[in-house]
């Protein structure tokens, strides 16, 4: 696209269509007039002094009343000149009054020619409108005007869709004006299929839009300030199609075109009413399709021939940057000459693969060498380790470093018994069968995989490269690999094999990750305290009956936590740790106890300010309720405090006795 751009600044200044005028609110008449908005009569008398000319439209909408006797003057100048008002569409909700709602009906494409069977029709849709007050009841145009990603305005949205109709851009209502012929919309099974003002064919794709043809920077069209017009100092032909709009920079709305930053929209508008009735479209048809194909193919052709003949890099990176600005010099020329709207992106992408593609031949052992690593690695390492250790294989070297990483501990409940229930070779399917998707699902969230332990997976996150939400990653790895669970458990139950259930543990904390072992054997790993409490978490899910279970630092590195439902679950001493942890459950999406999770923080609230009597009454009733495990201990422990209260140090803290 950026290269688009630059073709049309080497192209240079072109002439519009001359009768079309811009009048400005520009500066001149902000000093003259006072501050915008104006009153509405201002601009009655504009639109009074300016009817003589074949049509007038309006860049503005009026969609607030100011005072009866203003609106009524220029509801009159509007309705009985030859006017096109203007209104955008919106994604905020807005109360429309149902006259001006009535009234922009009577703008909505009237003739929709339907071809074949439509499905889906890929115009953009908006739910909301900000329209005229219901005075006005003139036909209008809406001028919304939609960038390219980058924020660059190189195409127009001929066509909106709203409350299942199709509407046109203010330039497109003003030509309809101006011709005085109807638009006609061609709708087929993939899109808009032709667009016709009368007889008259605009080149718009299949969602409405059109590639603009700008004719240079802001001020190309013929301007005259809007003063001069309301004090009749100047008057313009009855052959004028007029742009009513704001040029001042402090009210207008700049927009990004290929020739200026900062062309006030008004002129897009007119830009696009001269390409149609200039008939200057940038052409992209099957004709230049096919010049496409001979522009990516031909200087393929005869890069691959040069480079044959080329020894060193040097000299074959000359020959790419020569034939490169060959070919891009021929494009801009078509271009300039005839508005072909050649592909530029394509010809530079295949000559650039066919250099690669050179290089990579001079460097086949070193490619050799990488294929190998990725083929020793990727199966479970994740897929930024592999490429570190392609560029660095000094990685590779014995050695650790300090950092925050998320640790995450599975485990399947009960292994031992489904494993004496199964003979080898089944157990070998089970395992296989469940540990491929969730090393996939430890993968996509960019996560290295550890280790397997058995039948447990060990994963961390933050290591060895940078993850910025490494603790909310690690979390949806978790939910994501017990919906799998649901899955493979019915596929366990068509392979007659036992219903599996897992554990889960993440703690967020500082930890060694490196290369650990001997000269000859080692592996990536993380080892410290973080990783052990990670795996004392996941063990305490037998516990509490619970399924993932975190650490308060976990909980505390989630920063976005949308759509990730977490209860505090307790206050606790794991074995082999003096400091007490505050741990918390992760619910899946559908768990029934989503609904009382502020019913159970009460209860904690009221247990942990020794209030047992009250906290029991709650506990009691989510666990009755919805089966809940947490709160049948708490239900117990409760019992426990009211006949034998705690003592008045007391530190809320439960120690576990088992890891």
């Amino acid at each position: 696209m950026k290269l688009k751009d630059v073709r049309f600044r080497l192209r240079g200044d072109i002439e519009p269509d001359k009768r079309i005028v811009i009048v400005a609110i520009d500066s001149k008449s902000i000093d003259r007039l006072g501050r915008w908005p104006w009153d509405r009569k201002i601009i009655a008398k504009l639109i009074e002094n300016l009817k003589e000319v074949r049509v007038i439209a309006l860049d503005i909408v009026f969609s607030e009343p100011s005072n009866a006797y203003s609106d009524k003057l220029l509801s009159y100048a509007v309705n009985k000149n030859n006017v096109v008002t203007g209104y955008y569409f919106r994604d905020e909700e807005t109360k429309i009054h149902p006259q001006s709602y009535l009234n922009l009906m009577h703008s909505k494409i009237k003739i929709v020619k339907i071809l074949e069977d439509v499905k889906i029709l890929p115009v953009k849709e908006f739910p909301y409108a900000e329209l005229n007050i219901p005075l006005i009841k003139a036909q209008a145009g809406f001028f919304n005007i939609f960038p390219d990603d980058d924020g660059v305005y190189r195409k127009i949205n001929l066509l909106v869709l709203y409350n299942g109709e199709l509407y046109p851009h203010l330039s497109l209502k003003t030509l309809e004006k101006f011709k005085n012929s109807p638009l006609i919309v061609g709708i087929t099974n993939y899109g808009i299929k032709g667009l016709w003002v009368g007889n008259e064919l605009i080149p718009v794709d299949e969602s409405g839009r059109l590639t603009i043809n700008y004719y240079g920077k802001g001020g190309s069209f013929q301007t005259v300030s809007a003063v001069d017009i309301i004090n009749g100092n100047l008057k313009l032909s009855s052959d004028n199609i007029v742009f009513i709009g704001a040029t001042e920079m402090g009210i207008s709305d700049i927009r990004n075109t290929p020739f200026d930053p900062v062309m006030p929209g008004v002129e897009i508008s007119a830009t696009v009413l001269s390409n149609i009735l200039k008939q200057q479209y940038l052409i992209h048809n099957a004709w230049v399709t096919l010049l496409d194909i001979a522009f990516i193919a031909i200087p393929v052709l005869l890069l691959c021939l040069f480079l044959t003949k080329a020894s060193k890099t040097l000299i074959s990176l000359f020959i790419f940057s020569g034939i490169t600005f060959l070919t891009y010099l021929s494009n801009f020329f078509i271009f300039k000459a005839y508005f072909l709207d050649l592909s530029i992106i394509y010809p530079f992408i295949s000559l650039s693969i066919c250099y690669l593609a050179s290089e990579a031949y001079r460097n086949l052992i070193i490619e050799k060498k990488s294929k190998f690593i990725k083929k020793a690695f990727s199966s479970y390492i994740a897929p930024e380790l592999v490429e570190i250790i392609i560029k660095n294989p000094d990685k590779l070297r014995l050695g650790g470093e300090k950092r925050i990483i998320t640790v995450m501990f599975s485990d399947i409940r009960n292994f031992t018994t489904i494993s004496e229930s199964l003979n080898p070779e089944q157990l070998v399917t089970l395992l296989n069968n469940y540990l491929d998707p969730m090393t996939k699902i430890v993968l996509k969230h960019k996560g290295m995989l550890d280790k397997y332990i058995g039948d447990a997976i060990m994963a961390v996150y933050n290591a060895p490269v940078d993850l910025k939400e490494h603790a909310r990653e690690a979390v949806l790895t978790a939910l994501e690999m017990l919906k799998e669970l649901k899955s493979l458990n019915e596929k366990f139950a068509m392979m007659k094999f036992p219903q599996i259930g897992i554990g889960i543990g993440i703690n967020t904390g500082e930890a060694i990750t490196g290369n650990m072992g001997t000269e000859k054997r080692f592996d990536y790993t993380a080892i410290g305290d973080t990783v052990n409490l990670a795996s004392r978490l996941e063990g305490l899910n037998k516990f509490y009956g619970t399924k993932i279970i975190i650490s308060e630092s976990t909980f505390n590195g989630i920063v976005n936590k949308e759509q990730i439902f977490i209860r505090e679950l307790d206050l606790i001493r794991v074995k082999g740790k003096k400091e007490p942890v505050k741990i918390y459950e992760v619910m899946e999406e559908d768990s029934p106890l989503i609904s009382v999770v502020k019913d159970f923080e009460k209860a904690l609230h009221l247990y942990r300010n020794c209030m047992f009597k009250e906290a029991l009454k709650i506990f009691t009733y989510i666990h009755e309720e919805f089966s809940d495990q947490v709160s049948s201990i708490y239900e117990e422990r409760c019992k426990d405090y009211i006949l034998n209260p705690p003592p008045s140090d007391w530190d809320r803290v439960y120690t576990a006795r088992e890891k």
